[in-house]
């Protein structure tokens, strides 16, 4: 009793209920322990679990984030907004009797996890938030030769520090010797958190969210949470461009990705863009106007399907047909010759279907192309599905671009390294719903065999 019950990473998106279970089952469920119902810097926290943190009425929050309150009463409704940083989830009386792994340990997990990227065909990937302890990991696993995969690296920045700071920090990571050419190990740029996520209730929108039991949204002015205002933003972006990095930043709503587009446009007036191939991570939800300047400044897009697969049905049941015309409108982007590139955003467990955010681009081809949604009726939005080619490119060639690797992979070509995978269909032809059953039977990653399924 009175030991914390944290729950992590269970996006309510994905439930059937669809909604956040609120202060009052919590309170019911566990009375006599503080509980987290979180799913990242979003949750829900019972009753016990506000009065440990010291969350009342009159809490104020410093920085980002907002605590969601009754409009009546103006008690907290346990619901923090990219705020859990507030829950005092440490007070537990007992300590942790959680081991922690070892420097070997991690590292044979990690070289596990991208022998099973190449499972899936997977060569090349991008950590798009890498710290400075991931990328000595990396180099560990180059020197010991078990970096079965082409890693490029954004560098993560912490945008709230203070400017100065961060753009010294910028000008540091363009100093890092891995900054030099290198199709094995790279830093290729910069990444920052401009909003919060749509699986969470908490992406900056243009319009509001509404009123909504889904999310637990009761401001009907609420619009999401924005980190980085538009007046700091700018420098940051300059700094990036200036020192000659990739900029990208998390922007899931279309307030975000509108905010990116009017910094890159304005940078661009004064040092041009677009070889530094900037970027927009995630951009699920654009307007038709972004894309015609994204298109126009070299703007690229790397986006996730799995969200497209997992999250349609609690989206188009929050914002409705009309709002959600524009969520991942990837024949548009196509359409406009915006560069844009299929990933995962994986991110916990080993797996291609299991994992939070599943990763098997298979799935995640037949997605684009059909529309269909897990527990979805019909088809989202099938005007913005992509041809078979179109997705296969999506994963490849396009990617590569992004990743500054175009001169080495991407396509079978002279003088490219031998990147391929033996697949077990031909995509261009086999029945579509076929697509997403795709086994791969051999990878190989520059000429090297990485994977053969004939020997697992």
């Amino acid at each position: 009793e009175g030991n914390w019950i944290l729950i992590r990473q269970v996006f309510i998106t994905r439930l059937r209920e669809q909604r956040y279970p609120t202060r009052e089952e919590l309170d019911k469920a566990a009375p006599k322990h503080p509980v987290m119902f979180s799913t990242g810097p979003d949750g829900m926290l019972n009753s016990l679990g506000l009065q440990v943190s010291g969350i009342d009425k009159d809490f104020k929050v410093t920085g980002n984030g907002l605590i969601e309150k009754d409009p009546t009463t103006g008690e907290p409704t346990g619901m923090l907004r990219s705020c859990t940083r507030y829950a005092k989830t440490g007070n537990n009386k007992s300590p942790s009797t959680g081991k922690r792994a070892t420097s070997e340990e991690k590292l044979a997990r990690l070289a596990a996890l991208f022998h099973d990227y190449n499972s899936v065909g997977l060569t090349s990937v991008c950590d798009r938030d890498c710290s400075s302890g991931a990328i000595a990991e990396y180099q560990a696993l180059r020197e010991k030769n078990n970096l079965t995969v082409r890693m490029m690296i954004s560098h993560g920045v912490d945008a709230q520090a203070k400017l100065e700071a961060v753009q010294e920090a910028i000008k540091k990571v363009a100093a890092h010797p891995l900054r030099k050419e290198d199709s094995r190990l790279r830093i290729i740029g910069i990444k920052c958190y401009l909003d919060g996520g749509m699986l969470t209730g908490s992406a900056y929108m243009r319009e509001p969210w509404g009123v909504s039991k889904i999310y637990s949204i009761t401001d009907p002015r609420y619009r999401g949470v924005l980190f980085i205002e538009p007046e700091r933003l700018l420098p940051i972006v300059r700094a990036t461009v200036e020192s000659g990095l990739q900029f990208t930043a998390h922007s899931v709503g279309d307030g975000a990705v509108t905010n990116l587009v009017d910094a890159y446009e304005e940078v661009n007036k004064s040092t041009p863009i677009r070889d530094t191939r900037p970027c927009i991570t995630h951009c699920n939800f654009m307007t038709a106007e972004a894309i015609d300047r994204m298109a126009k400044l070299g703007v690229n897009a790397d986006i996730q399907p799995a969200w497209l697969y997992l999250d349609s049905r609690t989206l188009h049941a929050q914002f409705g047909e009309d709002r959600t015309r524009y969520f991942q409108p990837l024949h548009t982007l196509f359409e406009k010759k915006v560069i844009a590139g299929g990933g995962s955003d994986h991110m916990q467990k080993i797996g291609s279907l299991r994992s939070v955010n599943p990763y098997n681009p298979f799935l995640a081809m037949w997605t684009t192309i059909t529309r269909q949604a897990r527990w979805y009726e019909g088809k989202m939005h099938p005007e913005e599905a992509l041809t078979r080619e179109q997705a296969i490119r999506f994963y490849t060639m396009n990617n590569a671009y992004i990743l500054f690797l175009d001169k080495e992979v991407g396509s079978l070509e002279v003088g490219k390294q031998a990147d391929l995978i033996v697949l077990d269909r031909d995509l261009l032809t086999c029945p579509v719903d076929a697509i997403q059953e795709t086994q791969v039977l051999k990878t190989w990653l520059a000429g090297k065999l990485v994977h053969d399924a004939d020997k697992k």
